[in-house]
Formats: structure tokens, sequence, C-alpha cells
């Protein structure tokens, strides 16, 4: 008997555990953002000098954070916007759930005069008061198209509303409605 068959009659006879049982709940992807600041439930601790070198180089520290892998964010409910965007002055489906609610799940101390500093990896940062975030609907969006987004293009994260429905953005020229939008979203600073 070949192994290929040793291992599947193994298997078929409970011998053996399925090889495709799921990884453990205890083990997470990479992190892809990271919340620092008026926080009240840190999943990690603070910064660390080797780990976090992006963060050193752009000049932040913290004592404690809340991160997210990829499967954390997908999890939350999902919205739907559709705005155009600036690249090709094309309407796009992006999704991901709500900043607010990734905010939440964080224990984010905000009340709408509260500041969030969001931060994407080439170091742009855009400060947005908590009240516009709610009423703008701000989301972090995890796909482009229907599609994950890639880092090196817009993602994987990018903290963004639907501009068409805001009438204020709407009507300004569609390379001025997102400075407040920084794709390669990686940090999240809440100022209480």
């Amino acid at each position: 008997m070949n192994k290929r068959h040793f291992l599947g009659a193994v298997a078929a006879a409970g011998a053996l555990p399925s090889l495709a049982v799921a990884a453990p709940k205890s083990e997470r992807g990479p992190a892809l953002l990271t919340v620092t600041g008026a926080i009240a439930k840190p999943n990690r601790g603070s910064f660390d000098r080797v780990a976090d070198q992006m963060m050193q180089r752009q000049h932040l520290s913290f004592d404690k954070a809340f991160t997210f892998d990829f499967a954390a964010l997908a999890a939350m409910p999902s919205i739907t916007i559709k705005p155009t965007l600036e690249y090709d002055s094309r309407p796009h489906t992006l999704s991901g759930p709500l900043l607010a609610d990734v905010l939440k799940a964080a224990g984010a101390q905000t009340h709408d005069n509260s500041k969030l500093l969001l931060r994407a990896v080439d170091g742009y940062a855009a400060a947005v008061p908590m009240s516009r975030v709610k009423a703008q609907r701000y989301i972090v969006a995890t796909h482009l198209d229907g599609a994950p987004m890639a880092l090196g293009g817009l993602g994987p994260l990018w903290a963004i509303y639907d501009a068409d429905r805001v009438p204020e953005m709407a009507s300004k020229p569609v390379g001025e409605r997102f400075g407040a939008c920084p794709w390669a979203l990686y940090h999240i600073e809440v100022q209480a």
C-alpha cells in the first residue's frame, strides 16, 4: 500500500484527525490595522521598537493598542458604497465595516468632539472629527469592486465614505472629495 492510500485509509477509519480542520481561533493573521489612544480594551501591548518599525519611522508611540487582522474586519457587518473615485472619475463598489463599528470593537472612548488621526503606510495622516465619521458613514473598506484590495494599490484598507451621497462634497470636483480618506490605512489614533 502506498503512503497516499495508507493515509486515506487511516483518515477514513477515524484514526487521524481531518487535515481540513480550521486553525484554532486563538491563531490570528498579521495585524493590518492598529488602533491606539483612548481605547478601553486593548488586545496587544505597548509600542515595540523592533516589531513596529514603520510606526517608529513615523514617530508613533503608544502604551496599548487594539489590532485587527483581515479576518476580524471581514467578520464584521459590511456596508457597501459606490462613490465616484478621482483615479478614473467612475463609480466603484467599496465594502467593509463602518469605521464607527471598528472603533467600538476596539473599545474606543469617543464622543462627537473626539478626533481621529487616520494614518496611511506612506505617512499621510488625516485628522477627522468623530462627528464627521458618523455623519458621512465612513467605512474601513476591505474590498474594491468585489475583490480584496492589495497593498501597493489602494489597500489593503481604505478609510472612505460615499462622497456622491454627501451634498456638500458631491458639489466639489472629484479630486477634492477624499483628502480625509487615506488609502493604505494602517493606524488610527483616537483622541478623546
